[in-house]
């Protein structure tokens, strides 16, 4: 009875034993599984950005054509703008949309440095901001345009509430950035700005490398964004005006500030000091954004190109996202 009670017991021991090899043999089973998927997955990440930064260098080479066409002018001819072009890769493909980022509201104009820093107050930029949203129909233009204002400026000088002081005493503190805006999305940190005006305004802005009023490239700038040349007026040109100068745009674009502010729907625009030179016609900025889908996954990134004086294009901000 004694013999058979010790066999039972290593009998069990042994069923045990097997349980226990198994579990563990299952547990290193999934990490190797997951190590592999993992692996995969940083290799297929890899290449997929590898393929879109493929795709920049044929944005870059794009912009060059662009330029090299007419180095003092960049029109809509060839159909470029906002266009979404496919390329088929194995087991995936690349989508790249080239934009002109010039036809929007600069949100940095609203301040202005000599030689970087400090940032100070920039009355004509702050006042056709305030016009942009008025335009629009965001509640208390003035105050908002302020409030980007006092966040961007350098100094701890400004209205009750729109310094460091208003934000430190927030339930959730936090200070200024005391700097221009590196991305639009920023804007959804400052005060008065909720989800509401950000959407409303967000089709309308962006956040250039640079604090120079907005230089709009009327060659390029769709005729759904008229508020922007009444905005930048400060509501001189009504926007049913611009649209109606925007409509008779020529297929190779304007050359000059005579044969555009010269025209009949901006005739008697009384415009600020500086405004006038706003106007552009050649496109000193350009976005590029991409995705790659590869292997049942998805990489996204965002370029910024500037097209210098001497029309040597270099990159100034890469982002692997979409703009918010």
């Amino acid at each position: 009875m004694k013999r058979a009670h010790e066999e039972g017991a290593a009998l069990l021991t042994v069923l045990l034993m097997v349980a226990v090899i198994g579990i563990i043999a299952v547990g290193v089973l999934e990490d190797i599984r997951f190590g592999l998927r993992r692996s995969f997955n940083a290799q297929v990440g890899g290449q997929a950005r590898w393929y879109a930064l493929g795709g920049e260098q044929m944005a870059r080479s794009r912009i060059d054509q662009l330029l090299a066409r007419d180095p003092g002018k960049t029109s809509l001819e060839g159909d470029w703008n906002g266009r979404s072009v496919e390329f088929p890769i194995e087991g995936g493909v690349i989508q790249a949309r080239l934009v002109d980022a010039t036809g929007c509201f600069n949100l940095n104009s609203v301040v202005e440095a000599d030689q970087g820093e400090p940032f100070r107050h920039r009355e004509l930029g702050v006042r056709q901001f305030a016009s942009l949203m008025t335009l629009l129909g965001a509640p208390d233009g003035p105050g908002l345009a302020e409030g980007l204002t006092q966040w961007i400026d350098s100094n701890d000088v400004g209205p009750a509430g729109l310094e460091d002081d208003g934000y430190a005493s927030a339930e959730a503190p936090y200070r200024t950035a005391g700097a221009p805006l590196a991305e639009v999305s920023e804007l959804r940190a400052v005060r008065g700005f909720d989800a509401k005006v950000y959407a409303l305004l967000r089709p309308h802005v962006c956040a250039l490398p640079t604090t120079d009023l907005s230089p709009i490239n009327v060659n390029t700038l769709p005729q759904e964004r008229a508020v922007l040349l009444s905005a930048i007026t400060l509501g001189s040109v009504s926007p049913e005006n611009a649209r109606q100068a925007l409509a008779a745009r020529p297929t190779g674009g304007w050359s000059d500030p005579e044969a555009f502010w010269g025209q009949h729907a901006l005739a008697g625009a009384a415009l600020a000091d500086g405004v006038r030179d706003q106007a552009r016609f050649r496109t000193r900025y350009f976005s590029l954004e991409s995705r790659v889908g590869l292997a049942g996954g998805e990489t996204f990134m965002t370029s910024l190109f500037e097209a210098g004086p001497t029309n040597r294009v270099r990159l100034v901000a890469r982002r692997w996202t979409l703009e918010e």
